[in-house]
C-alpha cells in the first residue's frame, strides 16, 4: 500500500501543495512518542509492582503464612477470653465458698492477677511484623499462667485444709474460758470502754469475765502454749496459745498457772486460776481472741458451750460501753 500523501490548502497561491516535514521535527515527533511511551511503561510498572500480580510465589506464601498467623492468634485471644471466664468462676468459688467455709484468708484479686515486673520480657519480641499483637498475646498467656500456679497452690492449701478440717474445728477458739455457773458476770466487752485508771476511753482488745480468785480457766481450743509468764507489760501472770490455722488466745491477770511452754493442750483443759495481778482492779480473767496477727472479738467464738438465748445475753451486756477491770 503506498503511503498516504497529506495536502494543505495555500491561500496565497490558491492552491494545494503537498505537506513536507523536516528531519528535525521528524525526530520530535520520535522523541515526544518515546518520551510517553516510556512514562507510559513506568507508571504501569509501578502498578504492578504493588500489585499483586508480580509477587512472586515465596512471597505469596509468606502472605498467607501472615494471613495464617494472625487468624491463629485470633482463635488463640478467643480461647483465653474463655480460659479468662473459667478462672474467674473458679477463683469466686475458692475464695467465697472454700476460703470461707475454712475460714483462711482471701487471695486478692491483685495477687492473682499481677503482671511481671522488672526487666522487660518481651524486648527479644519488638520491632517484629506484628509485633504488638504477638507481645500482648505473651502477656496474657504469662498471666494467666500465672494465675493457674496461684490457683493451683491454692487448691492445694483447701485440699489440706479439708484433710485438717477436724484438727481446724479443734484449734479455733468455741467455747468461754471459764464456765457461766463459776461467773460472778461478764464486766467488760470488746470495744471502746473506760480505763479503770486513766477514766480515759481507750481500746479494749478482750473481754472480762469476774470470778473469784482461783477459779479454773479452760483453753478455748486445741493447741500449744506459746507462753505462761508475766512479762508482757499489764497482763500480769498470762498464757497465750498458739491454736495454728491464724488463731492465738491469751488470758491475762491469772493467780497461778497449770501449764508451761511448749505444751500441747486441749479444748477443756484447764490452763490456770482466775487473779489479779498485773494492772488489774479486781480478781477477773481478761481473754483475747487473735485471727492472723489482729485482734478480734471473741463474744463471735463462744458457739461450742452457749445457747442462743444466753449468747443473746452475753452480747448485749458486751455492748454496753461501761468500765473494764483492766
Amino acid at each position: 500500500m503506498a503511503k498516504k500523501v497529506k495536502y494543505y490548502f495555500d491561500t496565497e497561491s490558491l492552491a494545494y501543495r503537498k505537506i513536507k516535514h523536516s528531519t528535525l521535527k521528524r525526530l520530535g515527533y520520535i522523541g515526544l512518542f518515546l518520551l510517553s511511551s516510556g512514562l507510559f511503561g513506568f507508571l504501569c510498572f509501578v502498578v504492578l509492582l504493588n500489585s499483586s500480580f508480580l509477587d512472586t510465589p515465596k512471597d505469596r506464601l509468606q502472605a498467607r503464612e501472615i494471613e495464617t498467623m494472625k487468624l491463629q492468634y485470633a482463635i488463640l485471644n478467643k480461647k483465653m477470653d474463655q480460659i479468662d471466664e473459667v478462672l474467674e468462676s473458679i477463683e469466686d468459688r475458692d475464695n467465697n465458698i472454700y476460703r470461707a467455709y475454712f475460714n483462711t484468708s482471701l487471695i486478692q484479686t491483685e495477687q492473682r492477677k499481677a503482671g511481671f515486673g522488672g526487666v522487660n520480657r518481651y524486648k527479644q519480641l519488638e520491632g517484629l511484623n506484628n509485633s504488638e499483637l504477638v507481645i500482648n498475646t505473651s502477656k496474657r498467656v504469662d498471666v494467666i499462667s500465672k494465675e493457674l500456679a496461684i490457683q493451683s497452690n491454692s487448691l492445694d492449701e483447701i485440699l489440706k485444709l479439708a484433710k485438717d478440717k477436724n484438727k481446724l474445728l479443734s484449734a479455733i477458739p468455741a467455747i468461754q474460758p471459764v464456765k457461766n455457773e463459776q461467773l460472778k458476770r461478764m464486766a467488760s466487752g470488746f470495744g471502746y470502754r473506760t480505763d479503770p485508771f486513766t477514766k480515759a476511753r481507750k481500746m479494749h482488745e478482750g473481754m472480762d469475765f469476774t470470778a473469784p480468785t482461783g477459779t479454773p480457766i479452760y483453753a478455748t481450743g486445741d493447741g500449744v502454749i506459746k507462753r505462761a509468764d508475766n512479762t508482757a507489760s499489764g497482763y500480769g501472770n498470762h498464757i497465750v496459745i498458739q491454736h495454728g490455722y491464724g488463731y492465738e488466745t491469751l488470758y491475762g491477770h491469772l493467780s497461778k498457772y497449770n501449764c508451761r511452754a511448749g505444751q500441747r493442750v486441749k479444748r477443756g483443759d484447764i490452763i490456770g486460776y482466775v487473779g489479779s495481778t498485773g494492772r488489774s482492779e479486781a480478781p477477773h480473767l481478761h481473754y483475747e481472741v487473735h485471727k492472723e496477727g489482729k485482734v478480734v472479738n471473741p463474744i463471735n467464738f463462744y458457739y461450742g458451750n452457749i445457747s442462743a438465748a444466753e449468747y443473746v445475753v452475753i452480747s448485749k451486756i458486751a455492748n454496753q460501753e461501761n468500765q473494764s477491770l483492766d
